[in-house]
């Protein structure tokens, strides 16, 4: 990164440290509303400790990284609250991505060197789905919290890629959609994003990008892996952003 660059992106860790601090006092009982949807989802017991969670793997980068993209996934799940953790992207899905461009050395970029990891909110549920019990059961100002998240992390998203020319990948789609938890986060990213650098893929879990990335390769072999990701990533970027 160049000076301003870093000047710039240690501006907003610093920002989003302290917005994280801001939400987690609108809501003093969001720990009871997760347990309570995870119980209701009958996930198995596990330890909540990080009911909204700063990703401290943006505290170990420096001026001297080459940031090439950002990707965002949905929320922190279970691995990612983790005190020992605090970090986004550790679980499985996490593990595949990072496989993936392991795996792929033509892409340049290695997943935790070169990639800055954002949500769409940083408010913990074992599972996404989850968001929608915690927001029913918690009222207006689970509401609140559930929508400002989404606005700050979209607006800076948007402001940091644009900074760093970067690009900003969306992992994981389904709650982006009309009657989805992140519609409000695409509405945001609409208005504010860099849309030539804007891609949308299926999420890394399950190997779900893998496979629609394979698929897709299928019906195009003549392309090569970055144009084959570019095409991949406007196509359900148009599906995702077309509708109304």
């Amino acid at each position: 990164m160049t000076h301003a660059q870093f000047l710039f992106f240690d501006s907003f860790r610093n920002d989003f440290m302290q917005q994280i601090n801001l939400w987690n006092s609108m809501v003093p009982d969001l720990q009871k509303l997760q347990k309570e949807a995870a119980d209701a989802a009958k996930t198995p017991e596990y330890n909540l400790q990080t009911p909204i969670v700063y990703n401290r793997a943006l505290d170990s980068i420096t001026e001297e990284d080459e940031i090439k993209l950002i990707v965002i996934g949905d929320n922190p799940g279970k691995d990612e609250q983790l005190l020992k953790n605090n970090r986004y992207l550790v679980g499985q899905a996490g593990k595949l991505g990072e496989r993936f461009f392991r795996l792929n050395p033509e892409l340049e970029t290695d997943f935790r060197k070169n990639v800055i990891i954002l949500n769409k909110t940083p408010v913990h549920s074992a599972k996404t789905s989850q968001l929608k019990h915690m927001i029913k059961n918690g009222g207006k100002s689970v509401q609140n919290l559930i929508d400002d998240t989404q606005v700050w992390m979209a607006e800076k998203t948007c402001k940091l890629a644009k900074e760093l020319g970067a690009e900003i990948w969306l992992v994981g789609y389904s709650e982006l959609k009309e009657r989805g938890i992140f519609k409000l986060y695409r509405e945001v990213m609409r208005k504010n994003a860099p849309f030539e650098k804007l891609f949308v893929f299926q999420h890394f879990s399950m190997n779900r990008f893998t496979v629609d990335l394979a698929d897709f390769r299928k019906h195009h072999s003549q392309l090569s892996l970055k144009n084959a990701l570019c095409a991949l990533g406007t196509l359900h970027k148009n599906e995702i952003f077309t509708q109304e």
